[in-house]
């Protein structure tokens, strides 16, 4: 599987491609990717949506060597996850990149515990900007590592099921099976 691409006008900033490691699993929401550089989780996407992740890379990095690697404590977390250890995606090292905004997102999401819910209001306010409901939904759609870093736990205000970039039915199972309470 290895394979270098370059995005457009993109270079590596010592010309070298960045070597990213590839691996998959089978899970109840079907293929589960991972990418992995040096080690460090930096993309995980559901089948369907992998092509964009892999895209997300790409344009991260610049010139990109993709690689079936072992990502293998990764990989076992993750089984142990989809095997009912709902606690078992939080020691995982991870680098999803993002904007200094996106970062301050993507680390609150990961203070909602497994089986919790919360708001994009309360999200909000959880990084003590209470106005800005909708740029963290953004962000929180932006979010490369979903699973890991626990996206699919912020539902709307009214407790209704919304925007997830893996779909809805992925959403649902993966609340559901954190034990979460949902309306």
């Amino acid at each position: 599987m290895s394979r270098t691409t370059v995005a457009s006008g993109a270079r590596a900033p010592d010309g070298r491609a960045v070597l990213i490691q590839v691996a998959a699993l089978q899970s109840g929401l079907g293929p589960v990717h991972v990418a992995t550089r040096d080690g460090v989780l930096c993309a995980l996407g559901f089948d369907d949506y992998w092509p964009r992740e892999q895209a997300h890379l790409i344009r991260r990095f610049g010139l990109v060597q993709f690689e079936a690697g072992a990502c293998a404590d990764t990989l076992a977390a993750l089984t142990r996850y989809f095997d009912g250890d709902i606690h078992a995606l939080a020691g995982i090292p991870t680098d999803p990149g993002g904007t200094p905004f996106q970062a301050r997102v993507w680390r609150a999401l990961c203070e909602i515990p497994a089986g919790q819910t919360r708001s994009y209001r309360d999200l909000a306010a959880s990084i003590g900007e209470p106005a800005a409901v909708r740029a963290v939904g953004t962000a929180n759609g932006r979010n490369p590592i979903p699973l890991v870093i626990p996206c699919h736990r912020v539902i709307g205000a009214d407790g209704r099921l919304v925007g997830y970039g893996g779909g809805l039915h992925r959403k649902d199972w993966l609340l559901r099976h954190e034990g979460a309470r949902l309306f």
